[in-house]
């Protein structure tokens, strides 16, 4: 079992930044891909980034890709999410979860834990 919990969501301006983090507690954090999602309202939760166990690689969905950052901490069981640039459409309610199998990085079926979500907020 995993447990994981977001924080650092919060209202910014356009063109801002924030950083948000994912505390694990439970099974070894280190040995699993980690990845963001998030779901705006009357939207589906959409794929944003994913980072492999030893954060050697990284994977970015188009919409975020040059301007969010996702980085690990294996000593502290966080990973986090810098987010710069924000857009308003980035506004939406932010998720951590983990991958066990290393497959379907892309896709929320290939999570097996997923933390409560952070509420991101971009006015413009």
């Amino acid at each position: 079992q995993v447990q994981l919990v977001e924080s650092g969501g919060g209202l910014v301006q356009a063109g801002g930044s924030l950083r948000l983090s994912c505390a694990a507690s439970g099974r070894t954090f280190s040995r699993y891909f980690m990845g963001w999602f998030r779901q705006a309202p009357g939207k589906e939760r959409e794929f944003v980034a994913v980072i492999s166990w030893n954060g050697g690689s990284t994977y970015y969905s188009d919409s975020v890709k040059g301007r969010f950052t996702i980085s690990r901490d294996n000593a502290k069981n966080t990973v986090y999410l810098q987010m710069n640039s924000l857009k308003p459409e980035d506004t939406a309610v932010y998720y951590c979860a983990v991958n066990v199998g290393g497959v379907m990085l892309y896709a929320e079926n290939g999570y097996s834990y997923w933390g409560q979500g952070t509420q991101v907020t971009v006015s413009s």
